[in-house]
């Protein structure tokens, strides 16, 4: 059984969304300086895209982003503990997440979520790393 059947089953789906959520949400709000700047007047815009429109991109990526990362996972699981596993290997696991990201945006319709996308794809994987481990635990409260 893969991540996303574990986890977006309709037992936890609404809970895994909304911590992704939270997780985002304390990423975001902990970055300073100027390009903390620049990353929450963004993530501001396109909260205000419309109510709960954050939470539905997190459900549309989470499936694909399971998937990509149920290998890791499983790896994990063998070696005894997941968590530390993807956390440990945060640059894989960034390039997996951002795999599925990369594909899902090419095709966004809104051009103020795609280009903001484009805008911050430069530095993604750094941010993504940091937020791994935080992530993994997500993974692991559901799994």
């Amino acid at each position: 059984m893969g991540l996303s059947d574990q986890l977006l089953n309709s037992d936890k789906k609404a809970m895994v969304i909304d911590d992704c959520c939270k997780l985002l949400e304390a990423q975001i709000s902990s970055k300073s300086g100027i390009s903390g700047i620049a990353l929450k007047t963004a993530f501001a815009a396109l909260k205000g895209i419309k109510p709960g429109y954050i939470a539905y991109g997190v459900e549309q990526l989470l499936p694909e982003c399971f998937n990509a990362l149920d290998p890791m996972w499983a790896e994990g699981v063998q070696q005894g503990d997941p968590v530390t596993h993807l956390a440990t290997n945060k640059s894989r696991t960034a390039d997996a997440i951002l795999s599925v990201t990369d594909t899902k945006f090419k095709s966004v319709k809104r051009q103020i979520v795609r280009g903001t996308y484009e805008k911050f794809r430069g530095s993604a994987k750094q941010h993504v790393e940091e937020a791994v481990p935080d992530f993994a635990q997500v993974i692991n409260k559901y799994a």
